[in-house]
């Protein structure tokens, strides 16, 4: 659930389906370089937003 929660709150309160494949790569790339998570967190991160 943290997941979903973030995912949507992260942009602005945008679904991801709103965001399009740009948002989605800022989300992970967010991650990747701001946060620094593994790529098992990564894909969890992935798999929510699917």
């Amino acid at each position: 659930m943290q997941w979903i929660k973030r995912n949507i709150l992260f942009p602005n309160k945008r679904h991801p389906r709103e965001m399009g494949e740009h948002g989605i790569c800022s989300i992970l790339t967010y991650l990747i370089y701001c946060k620094y998570v593994s790529s098992s967190t990564q894909n969890q991160a992935l798999n929510t937003i699917r």
